[in-house]
């Protein structure tokens, strides 16, 4: 997904690392008048409950918005991960 987060300067930091540990690839930071706009992709898996992530961060002053940017092969640490949940749950039945 192609992320824009729009937060004030003082939780810059904080939003880059959280973008970080959800698997994101940071591609530019520009700085306005009242807040920092980070452009990032990072992954849709990633992304389920970001937007409480961000408002908690911020304390509320946090926002983003993310499109679909293009398909990528899933990393092999997570696709073992997800292979080994599938089969555990199919060994259930």
């Amino acid at each position: 997904m192609k992320v824009d987060v729009f937060t004030p300067e003082d939780h810059v930091g904080d939003v880059i690392g959280d973008l970080n540990r959800r698997r994101g690839m940071i591609r530019s930071q520009e700085a306005g008048v009242t807040a920092v706009r980070i452009k990032a992709d990072v992954p849709l898996s990633e992304m389920f409950g970001y937007i409480g992530d961000l408002r908690t961060m911020t304390s509320g002053r946090g926002q983003f918005s993310m499109e679909f940017s293009h398909y990528l092969p899933c990393p092999k640490n997570v696709a073992e991960e997800v292979i080994k949940e599938v089969q555990e749950r199919n060994a259930k039945k």
